[in-house]
């Protein structure tokens, strides 16, 4: 078992493999984090947040990568990041500059599988979401709207549920589950 300590970001946000979030850095302390990342010091942890829990996020996060960064009005960074690997935190520690390091073990990432039959509605109503909402799909070069896993992926990115719930369907060990209540929750407001 071969664990990595990783910088640990938390947002209420979910970022799973392949998907792109862009978030925003302020304060001497999170710019000294992302410096030691891209300085090659810490593979970077994207994990969404969990209040009064230590750490302070949800045991799965998204080993990920900053892919593009520029400097707000506000003076603050603005970092697109991208998620790679599915991980498993086992401990963090925070440090005295309020910066948190995690213990982290590699997990499997879903596998890629082809949508098939009804589910397709599942990525057409996603190519229609992102059409409404551009700046989402602008963090994207291509839309793997023919991968089942991508796209149930997005959808648990960008769907307004409790994060505890979208923790309960992240933990499957597929995106079956995903795409069942996906669908549900396409049809059920269908008939509205």
């Amino acid at each position: 078992m071969l664990t990595q300590e990783m910088a640990l970001i938390t947002r209420d946000e979910l970022l799973l493999p392949d998907g792109r979030i862009e978030i925003r850095v302020a304060g001497p302390s999170s710019l000294k984090l992302i410096a030691e990342v891209l300085k090659g010091h810490f593979p970077l942890a994207f994990a969404m947040s969990r209040p009064q829990a230590n750490p302070p996020c949800y045991p799965l996060a998204t080993q990920c990568e900053i892919i593009d960064f520029n400097q707000l009005e506000d003076d603050c960074l603005g970092l697109v990041l991208e998620g790679k690997q599915r991980v498993k935190i086992f401990s963090a520690a925070k440090r005295r500059d309020g910066n948190w390091i995690a213990r982290t073990l590699s997990c499997n990432n879903w596998r890629e599988e082809p949508i098939k039959g009804e589910f397709e509605l599942i990525s057409a109503a996603l190519e229609q979401f992102y059409l409404v909402n551009p700046a989402l799909q602008e963090l994207y070069a291509d839309l793997h709207l023919e991968d089942a896993t991508w796209v149930s992926q997005r959808w648990l990115e960008v769907l307004p549920l409790y994060n505890r719930d979208k923790q309960v369907l992240v933990n499957q060990p597929d995106c079956h589950k995903t795409m069942d209540f996906v669908l549900e929750l396409i049809k059920s407001h269908a008939g509205q």
